[in-house]
């Protein structure tokens, strides 16, 4: 998984930081911080948090990781 904040796009709005704040943290009223490599169990609210971004300042590609069933042998 890769989690990329375009910063020329954010409008420090701050949706991300409401809905995965375990993710994203807003220091003043500009810095947006986040941790780019999250506990998957965070991934609903990072989903929600790149959906509600007004701006879609935030990316997330899951593409490498690895597919449901497959990693754990359940099919």
């Amino acid at each position: 998984m890769r989690l990329v904040v375009d910063l020329n796009r954010c409008q420090g709005f701050a949706q991300c930081a409401f809905l995965a704040p375990d993710v994203f943290t807003l220091h003043g009223s500009e810095a947006l911080l986040f941790d780019q490599q999250f506990d998957a169990s965070q991934r609903e609210n990072v989903e929600r948090a790149a959906a509600a971004c007004p701006v879609q300042a935030i990316l997330v590609d899951w593409s490498d990781e690895p597919t449901k069933g497959v990693a754990s042998g359940v099919g």
